[in-house]
């Protein structure tokens, strides 16, 4: 008799599971090397091959998703919509992190020999890592950076704002010409998008491989006992991404569409489990365009926008984890934040968010932006560092559930879901 097929999420979760425990198995036996040099590669295939995909079709799948639209102001108003919700939740996903690091206060307690040891662990690698991080962003730096000065060099780097406003120019202008013109070029497009999806299916045939040898390498490298730690700190901020997500997306789902929130879970979980994993957002766009739109019903012009743009610059877990990091390093000091400067987090981390890439280890780039705008020494990042890995895969999995739930909401007020 042949056994049923588990569902994909299923096969995820068991090769997630089966991951940690062969990560500490190997961690404690002495095995790690193995499991980094033999074992990590595989994962490491698994998400060059979805990384693969990611610029050919968020530019196929959003050009077509534009001309599909058929009416530039429907355009207009489903990006002010799509802006709007990223912004708000973001902000939301700070004001959580400041409250609970001000409640909790995980930086208290830690004895002088333990932060010094701590700091001298890691300052070489913080410096390294936050070295890039030092200029503040202005409003015009982000705008400005938004247009490409060489579209190829955009493609070929990854900048995604860059080539998403290559798709929304290109899109717009092929709207505009004309149905005999512009039909060869739009066909073209969505054949490289149905090509890119056919890709994706292909890919996620091996996702629970990839994530068992990406979960396990993490584990065997980095073992339990520097979680255990800073075991107060990280559950600071596992708590609030939790209730950011239980409680913002939930109302999101509950009061501005007819979904049930539920399904919207369930929907998302593949999506999660490889952002989870993979400790990136932009990884897991291609799985994430593809639970959105099959299995929580949001029309593909609408996936097409909002998620690509929000694999760029909603960072609503990234947001949260800065908040409390800002707080919890400033407790160690022993430095107060008054309100202003927490104000000046909420901002700051707001705007940094927007020009944070979607890949493992960017939120550290961003929390040096946001330390220093609030006057806390940079190297207080040591202090984090050695749990970064994790929350950093905890915060990618909040990021793309933020993304899908602006799609589903977009496109219940648009009447489309």
């Amino acid at each position: 008799m042949k056994l049923p097929r588990l569902p994909l999420y299923t096969r995820i979760l068991i090769g997630l599971l089966a991951g940690v425990v062969f990560g500490i198995l190997a961690n404690q036996l002495g095995f790690s090397a193995f499991v980094i040099d033999y074992i990590k590669p595989v994962g490491s295939a698994f998400i060059r091959l979805i990384s693969m995909v990611v610029v050919p079709l968020v530019f196929a799948s959003l050009l077509v998703g534009i001309t599909s639209l058929n009416d530039i102001r429907k355009l207009g108003r489903i990006g002010a919509k799509t802006v709007a919700y990223y912004l708000c939740t973001t902000a939301i996903a700070i004001s959580i992190g400041l409250l609970l690091a001000n409640t909790l206060r995980p930086g208290e307690g830690l004895s002088q020999e333990a932060r010094t040891k701590l700091i001298q662990n890691s300052s070489e690698e913080a410096g390294a890592q936050i070295e890039t991080g030092l200029k503040k962003p202005t409003v015009t730096d982000i705008l400005l950076n938004i247009i490409p000065t060489n579209p190829v060099k955009a493609f070929v780097e990854g900048k995604m704002l860059q080539i998403i406003f290559c798709a929304l120019l290109t899109g717009i202008c092929l709207s505009l010409i004309g149905s005999e013109r512009s039909q060869p070029v739009i066909n073209f497009f969505e054949g490289i998008n149905e090509v890119m999806i056919q890709i994706v299916h292909i890919i996620m045939k091996i996702a629970p491989y990839g994530v068992f040898a990406l979960i396990s390498a993490v584990i065997a490298d980095f073992g339990l006992s520097i979680l255990f730690l800073l075991l107060k700190y990280s559950l600071v901020v596992v708590v609030g991404l939790v209730l950011h997500v239980t409680i913002v997306y939930s109302l999101a789902i509950k009061i501005f569409s007819k979904q049930k929130v539920r399904t919207f879970f369930k929907g998302i979980r593949p999506a999660q489990l490889i952002a989870f994993s993979s400790g990136s957002s932009s990884a897991a766009l291609p799985v994430t365009m593809e639970c959105t739109e099959r299995d929580l019903g949001v029309p593909r012009e609408i996936c097409s926008f909002a998620l690509p743009l929000g694999a760029t610059v909603n960072m609503d877990g990234t947001a949260l984890y800065q908040g409390v990091s800002a707080v919890f390093i400033a407790q160690v000091y022993g430095m107060g934040l008054t309100m202003a400067q927490q104000l000046t987090v909420v901002l700051t981390a707001t705007l940094a968010s927007i020009g944070t890439a979607g890949t493992p280890g960017a939120g550290v780039i961003t929390l040096a932006i946001v330390l220093k705008s609030i006057g806390v020494p940079l190297e207080g990042i040591a202090l984090i560092l050695g749990v970064e890995r994790i929350l950093d895969m905890c915060r990618s999995a909040v990021n793309v559930t933020g993304d899908a739930s602006c799609a589903v909401v977009v496109a219940s007020t648009e009447s489309q879901l």
